[in-house]
């Protein structure tokens, strides 16, 4: 299906959009001053070695250490053999060349692999293996296409490769040309490596609105809109170096109306926020996003149907699959999945929906695994966590709330504001208490607890006053001894 991709940059940050049909399918936000390290090669430290972990924490250069685990140790299982403890491998003090695989999360540091890849236009390169891998997207002639590949293969340069889904249609000089930029690329880190001391940075992967060009594009792409003269140029010289075809696809957008108001996505962001998402049909879907994983629960809401409640629930389940796998996509969701569709006792419905689920989700980039259902009528799913979703990246945790998504009503704050007011007057002597809070738990001490609150004054036989503090959320509260 065809798609434009729209690319919205200021000094401050880089927003992608890609749109299918005018809707928008996902979205990419980088910041300049939280630009993602995934890609980057750096030389290394092992700053503490921990073998009841089979772990090690390295120092990259960066505030926190990152961490790399046995099992992202390319030497750590030769040949199929047992893996060879971390402590045996590596210890304090050592260089070491590393990869991150995955951005500090939350308060995880980068997770760093010792396996490099380098990601080209049209084919990945692995330096250290000897293998070729074909994208598993790519359903036309595989062994031609790795025919190809391997009768252009310089024999001075090893390693490994995997073929890009782009390469299905590329011809031997667009090959060429990636394997040229690739080696080149390689030598340039090798060299760094052994001439610069550690921890330093040897390779940045490219910024977004390069990787765009790189990753995005694709025969399907028929417009790259970009909205800054200067990044316009930018990637027309990107593209003549290394992917002459695309140039003339890129565009510059010089239109008074932002480009991302034009199009609806500043509004499919504000969306993206909320917890709830509104079906077509009139069901709905709650998102809740936790530490540990993300919950999605379908509900039918005001869709009743033409037929029966089986056919409202089934044709329900069936919309809210395709609007997940987009949700997930523009949420940039990631980890341990859980959804609850609605019920179906049809076991018939139930693999139509989990077809047109995995259907939906073929279209995603990243790296998914799907279960059926549950015995308790889940479906579970992990999607591959590289960086922050949507909500971490734009948002941070409410100071009112803290994170519980809810607040105490200005009665319970009330309750225990009286509670509070006991205690005291049993503890000190005063002459008068004053109570500070907010306007809505003021008000109902002037209304519908002004009773509690002259009970409670005639019982510890002190006057009480009440002042309210404009600055106060409606759960603080200060009980001040005059």
């Amino acid at each position: 299906m065809s798609n434009e991709i729209l690319v919205n940059i200021t000094p401050q940050e880089t927003r992608v959009a890609i749109l299918e049909q005018g809707v928008t399918q996902e979205l990419h936000i980088e910041r300049t001053s939280g630009r993602g390290i995934v890609g980057n090669i750096y030389n290394g430290r092992v700053s503490r070695v921990l073998p009841g972990m089979q772990s090690a924490f390295v120092d990259i250069g960066l505030d926190r250490a990152a961490f790399l685990h046995v099992a992202d140790i390319r030497d750590s299982n030769p040949e199929g053999d047992a893996a060879k403890p971390i402590e045996k491998l590596l210890y304090e003090g050592n260089s070491i060349l590393v990869q991150v695989i995955k951005d500090a999360i939350g308060t995880k540091g980068a997770r760093l692999s010792t396996q490099i890849s380098l990601a080209g236009r049209l084919l990945v390169y692995l330096p250290q293996e000897s293998h070729i891998g074909i994208s598993q997207r790519i359903e036309g002639e595989r062994e031609l296409l790795r025919e190809k590949l391997q009768q252009i293969l310089p024999a001075e340069e090893k390693g490994g490769y995997i073929i890009r889904t782009m390469a299905e249609t590329a011809d031997e000089a667009d090959l060429r040309a990636d394997l040229e930029y690739l080696h080149r690329l390689w030598r340039d880190i090798q060299q760094k490596s052994v001439t610069i001391a550690a921890p330093v940075l040897l390779y940045q992967d490219l910024d977004l609105s390069h990787r765009v060009l790189r990753d995005f594009v694709d025969e399907d792409s028929t417009r790259i809109l970009v909205d800054s003269r200067e990044n316009y140029q930018r990637l027309i010289r990107f593209a003549h170096s290394y992917m002459t075809y695309i140039a003339e696809r890129i565009v510059l957008y010089t239109g008074d109306r932002p480009l991302f108001d034009l199009y609806g996505v500043e509004e499919e962001i504000e969306k993206s926020l909320a917890k709830r998402v509104n079906l077509k049909s009139g069901g709905y879907l709650i998102i809740d996003q936790t530490e540990a994983l993300t919950t999605m629960d379908v509900n039918t809401g005001g869709f009743v149907g033409v037929r029966n409640f089986d056919d409202t629930i089934f044709k329900t389940n069936l919309e809210a699959a395709q609007v997940i796998a987009r949700q997930l996509r523009l949420r940039n969701l990631g980890g341990i999945i859980i959804i609850d569709f609605i019920d179906m006792d049809s076991e018939e419905h139930k693999q139509a929906v989990l077809a047109e689920f995995n259907k939906a989700l073929s279209k995603d980039r990243t790296r998914i695994t799907v279960n059926g259902f549950s015995a308790l009528g889940l479906v579970e799913m992990t999607r591959k966590r590289t960086r922050e979703s949507l909500a971490h990246v734009l948002c941070e945790t409410c100071s009112t709330c803290q994170g519980r998504g809810e607040i105490r009503t200005a009665q319970t704050i009330c309750y225990e504001i009286l509670r509070e007011l006991l205690r005291e007057a049993r503890q000190f002597e005063a002459n008068e208490f004053r109570i500070l809070a907010s306007q809505q738990v003021i008000d109902l001490f002037l209304d519908e607890e002004s009773q509690s609150l002259a009970q409670l004054g005639d019982f510890i036989a002190k006057p009480i006053s009440l002042q309210v503090e404009e600055s106060y959320t409606q759960e603080q509260y200060d009980v001040i001894l005059m």
